[in-house]
């Protein structure tokens, strides 16, 4: 299980001190934590509210897939990159060969 990021400083906190590892579908932030925690940034870049909200939908269940597997507890911040179509299976193909490059996989 894990939290949701919510607070302002703690956006800023991964932003300015996390590390970052990229994929074709996926920009992510990351750093240790206390406890396993995601934030998502979907821009207005992306399409109207109807459209960002079914991108941070699919990011969360790619997310809650991944998270058993998980080395550690660590803080993250999702960003998708543009793209024509999002599904949930690229998402997740993406968040885990970026996790895995990353070595944050178990």
């Amino acid at each position: 299980m894990y939290t949701r990021l919510k607070k302002n400083n703690d956006f800023k906190k991964l932003f300015t001190r996390g590390k970052k590892a990229f994929s074709p579908a996926l920009i992510i932030l990351y750093m240790p934590a206390k406890q396993t925690a995601l934030g998502l940034c979907v821009s207005k870049k992306h399409g109207k509210s109807v459209q960002r909200n079914r991108i941070k939908r699919l990011l969360r269940e790619a997310f809650r897939h991944a998270v058993p597997s998980l080395a550690g507890q660590y803080a993250f911040v999702l960003i998708p990159k543009q793209a024509d179509e999002y599904s949930l299976a690229a998402f997740e193909r993406s968040l885990r060969s970026a996790l895995r490059r990353e070595k944050l996989l178990a």
